[in-house]
């Protein structure tokens, strides 16, 4: 707590999770025009404990400017979300946060990463640039909104990426009829061949068959 770095913020990161260690030793040496940019994963928007006491002191010194989900497995090769944090020491009155978790496309020969797709890297850069609203893509949001989440920076109390998904339910429940026509009629064979064998085991099975339909 001697090291000027943490003082001032009044807690340590714990030891388990060196994610605001970083943070609060690169704001340390960032100039006051300057921009930084931190990939974390997820858990560090909504940790709590000595982990949501600095995420409190960072956004009230109001030196988070912006919170963007990256795809699933975009960073190192492992199967989890990410988030890049990009911290100024010019105060904001508002913090942009944008999903482009869904901006991604595939790696065939690594089954557990994605990347961002040309298109969805331009996207998040020409929103960030010009800080701009987008339905279900980005927003921006005050401190005391944020302050009335208890200070968790989780993406989705913020955007809501919720889309209706029109249903023909004409053409689904002609589909489950012919699935259920199908079903009958591989019960007809099934039993009709139980029948034959004329087995203990056989006779069981045509009743249990008998009783799920």
């Amino acid at each position: 707590m001697n090291d000027p770095c943490f003082s001032k913020v009044g807690v340590l990161p714990p030891k388990s999770k060196a994610d605001y260690a970083y943070v609060l030793r690169g704001l340390q040496h960032l100039s006051e025009d300057g921009t930084m940019a931190v990939m974390l994963p997820t858990g560090a928007l909504f940790r709590s404990a000595t982990e949501g006491e600095i995420r409190k002191h960072l956004l009230e010194k109001q030196n988070i400017h912006a919170v963007i989900s990256l795809p699933l497995g975009g960073r190192n090769f492992t199967a989890i979300y990410t988030v890049l944090l990009i911290f100024k020491k010019k105060k904001t009155d508002k913090i942009l946060f944008i999903d482009a978790s869904r901006d991604r496309v595939k790696n065939a020969t690594r089954l557990k990463q994605n990347f961002l797709t040309e298109e969805g890297f331009t996207k998040i850069l020409h929103t960030y640039r010009n800080r701009e609203e987008v339905d279900r893509y980005s927003r921006l949001v005050s401190l005391g909104e944020i302050r009335e989440n208890d200070y968790n920076l989780n993406i989705p109390r913020y955007i809501d990426t919720f889309s209706e998904k029109k249903i023909d339910v004409e053409a689904t429940i002609s589909s489950l009829s012919a699935k259920r026509r199908v079903i009958e009629k591989s019960k007809k064979e099934m039993i009709e061949l139980l029948n034959k064998l004329d087995t203990p085991e056989a006779r069981q099975a045509i009743k249990t068959v008998s009783i799920s339909e």
